[in-house]
């Protein structure tokens, strides 16, 4: 199975950039779909981003409070993927959490490997 961790991380004001990366290790990583999950403080996890694995084709599925601002990628020949976060705002705040699915969609409805987050910090 596959192992999941995140990196990345930090505090940083509205407005910039931030890229956030997961390295993935103990399993084929070309066959996961991958993505990206958020948890602020007192609320639910949320999808972020996620990018479907290679048999699918690879697309990749966004929240629509992140379009156009964040965009997601992957590395197979790397294990790794990637969050570049643009526009950041304060609402953006919260743990960010890499995860997987063995044959997932972009949309990652049964993600089932979690890495243990990175937090995400934007001031206003």
């Amino acid at each position: 199975q596959v192992q999941m961790e995140e990196s990345g991380g930090g505090l940083v004001q509205a407005g910039d950039s931030l890229m956030l990366s997961c390295a993935a290790s103990g399993g084929t990583f070309n066959r996961y779909g991958v993505g990206w999950f958020r948890q602020a403080p007192g609320k639910e996890r949320q999808f972020v981003a996620g990018i479907g694995w290679r048999g699918a084709g690879a697309g990749t599925y966004y929240a629509e409070s992140v379009k156009g601002r964040f965009t997601i990628s992957r590395d197979n020949a790397k294990n790794a993927a990637y969050l570049r976060m643009n526009a950041l705002k304060p609402e953006d705040t919260g743990v960010y959490y890499c995860a997987a699915e063995l044959y997932g969609s972009p949309q990652l409805h049964g993600a089932n490997y979690w890495g243990q987050g990175t937090q995400v910090t934007v001031s206003s």
